[in-house]
């Protein structure tokens, strides 16, 4: 399994968007709705640049170490599920660089920043029900699965997922250096 892996606050750089073009692909899109036209990748791009100074989430490049090559994505967001705010998650690594548990050891880092913020209680993850390697990387990083549910994403296109919970209060006492 892969640990040498960090994850980098995503900032509004070439290489950022660079990265967010490469995720774009229609292999790394099957379960997300398909590729998005670039002025899309370029919008999604900046948000996620943005989203830390919003104080709702954060969003990650997942770089191996030492090189630095970023070789996915990873972050965190508040979202309102079921009355109560959370955080919600997702992650996408490269092809060339999947099942190497790259994604579980960036998951652990972005929980430890997450539960190191003390915002919300719990984070969720919503991946396909047709997508095994995250529904496995929610069982490795210790998701509670709580069920199916529906999903619009992006919008007008329908999406079944799982809906899997972790408790951020009842994480190991990491700090997020320790965990990046």
């Amino acid at each position: 399994m892969e640990k040498n892996v960090r994850i980098e606050p995503w900032v509004d750089e070439d290489r950022f968007l660079e990265l967010q073009r490469r995720i774009n692909a229609p292999e790394m899109m099957t379960h997300l709705g398909g590729p998005e036209s670039d002025e899309q990748v370029v919008a999604r791009h900046r948000r996620y640049a943005g989203i830390e100074g919003k104080g709702t989430g954060r969003m990650f490049g997942v770089a191996l170490v030492p090189e630095g090559e970023l070789v996915g994505g990873i972050g965190y967001w508040e979202t309102e599920w079921r009355g109560e705010t959370v955080y919600e998650t997702g992650w996408s690594v490269l092809p060339g660089y999947q099942g190497r548990g790259i994604a579980v050891a960036a998951g652990e880092a972005a929980i430890a920043r997450a539960a190191g913020e003390g915002r919300h209680r719990y984070l969720h993850a919503c991946p396909s029900v047709g997508n095994p390697p995250s529904n496995g990387i929610c069982r490795r990083l210790g998701f509670e699965l709580l069920g199916e549910v529906d999903f619009e994403y992006p919008k007008g296109n329908p999406l079944r997922c799982n809906d899997w919970r972790l408790d951020l209060t009842a994480q190991p006492d990491w700090t997020a250096e320790e965990a990046s």
